[in-house]
């Protein structure tokens, strides 16, 4: 294994992805260290101590890193893209000009990803805005215990403009460093910086658990996240794999040899894209909680909607990954194009007609085994979860989605790696 990890470091162009990415990394954990100028750093204090793993803030702390408690320059973290690219898929679908430019190839597809930057900003200075009203006044509905925290004392015209300018920039700066990651480092930026976030907060978590629940219990929910280890990295190489045949082609004056492929169907085609669409689903109540005054329905969103040892958060959970799975199975593999591009190719699957047939067998296995991939997501989701609220452990609720989060994009990342090495013939990580 570190004859395989240093054959990294032997290719340059690898090497200087791989730093490129810790640089990156590195600088987003700085900016979200950073506190925004003009808020109170001893209320700061006070608010990290009251908010780890509970509540909304524990919940949004989960994917901003704890940047949000420390009120820093990236507290908004990765959410409002993640939400826009949500909602623009959402879109597409309904609205011609979104599926216009989808089926326009490379040069739509920059229209829709101009179109995600522009909302991302749109909602980063929304969330912005009802966050600064929130810190001066209404922080106490979104902590467990109730307790009111300002963290702008001085609540004025201009510091609360630049506060709001500051977050929303934080933002844009992000969303840059992400796709400067899925440009020229390893991996998909924005999944890389979750990663980074989740993974910071494990070992802050570990400790709340242990000083919460004791020795015994930590050692029991210690060797569940190992089972669900195991399980994660199993199920992420299972693949069903659909034989294609290619039979001789003549294109101009060249004839082409037909040859044996196969089309490869992960059983969790979906990766960690459900659990991210899930838990952005969660957030839009908080989103909403902030820009509308009501204490109900903050109080709702507190107690019930982001409790995530309340049953009705991991019913609403579990039921939200099964359907983003198939959402996003459903978008990223199009049963009709792939059996045009293979009939196009003078290909067939055997003992199945090229067309419709192909089409109709290609959606029947994909129905198939994406729905004990869904099942999978949702089970080691919420089984954390079911375990916490079964003993009555409120300190850090989000292991289950830190698990899969943490593993999925690891996995990813470690296969792009391996792809790199052995196109150079080295030997990668994975046999």
């Amino acid at each position: 294994m570190l004859e395989n990890f240093l054959n990294v470091f032997r290719v340059k162009d690898l090497r200087n992805k791989v730093l490129f990415t810790l640089l990156m990394v590195g600088l987003y954990q700085l900016g979200s260290n950073i506190p925004v100028p003009g808020i109170s750093y001893s209320q700061i204090h006070l608010l990290i101590q009251q908010s780890q793993g509970q509540g909304v803030f524990g919940f949004l702390n989960l994917f901003s890193g704890g940047a949000l408690s420390r009120a820093a320059l990236f507290g908004l973290g990765v959410m409002p893209y993640i939400t826009s690219s949500i909602i623009i898929q959402l879109l597409t679908g309904v609205i011609p000009k979104l599926s216009q430019w989808r089926d326009q190839g490379g040069a739509g597809e920059r229209k829709i990803t101009q179109t995600t930057r522009y909302l991302t900003i749109g909602l980063a200075l929304l969330q912005a805005t009802g966050l600064v009203f929130v810190f001066h006044s209404g922080l106490g509905i979104f902590l467990t215990n109730g307790s009111s925290l300002n963290l702008i004392p001085q609540f004025t015209i201009g510091r609360v403009a630049f506060i709001i300018i500051t977050l929303t920039a934080g933002t844009g700066l992000v969303m840059w460093m992400g796709e400067l990651i899925t440009e020229r480092g390893i991996g998909q930026g924005m999944s890389i910086l979750i990663f980074a976030n989740v993974v910071s907060s494990i070992p802050t978590g570990g400790r709340l658990i242990l000083d919460q629940a004791g020795t015994a219990k930590f050692v029991v929910i210690v060797l569940v996240v190992v089972a669900l280890l195991v399980a994660i990295v199993f199920v992420e190489q299972g693949q069903r794999r659909i034989p294609v045949v290619f039979a001789r082609r003549v294109v101009g004056r060249r004839m082409y040899e037909g040859g044996n492929t196969y089309i490869p169907l992960k059983v969790n085609q979906a990766g960690v894209i459900p659990i991210i669409f899930a838990s952005s689903i969660l957030y839009f109540p908080v989103l909403l909680s902030n820009i509308i005054p009501w204490t109900p329905l903050r109080t709702f969103v507190n107690n019930h909607l982001l409790n995530a040892t309340s049953g009705f958060y991991i019913l609403s959970y579990a039921l939200l990954i099964i359907v983003f799975t198939f959402f996003y199975v459903t978008v990223a593999f199009d049963p009709y194009q792939q059996s045009e591009v293979i009939r196009k190719q003078n290909g067939y699957i055997p003992t199945v007609r090229p067309g419709p047939p192909t089409q109709r067998y290609l959606t029947q296995i994909l129905n198939r085994i994406t729905l004990p991939g869904a099942l999978f997501l949702a089970a080691v989701a919420v089984i954390p979860s079911i375990l916490l609220a079964a003993w009555h452990i409120t300190s850090y609720p989000y292991a289950g989605t830190t698990i899969l989060i943490a593993v999925g994009v690891a996995l990813e990342t470690v296969k792009q790696v391996n792809s790199q090495l052995t196109m150079r013939n080295y030997r990668g990580f994975l046999k």
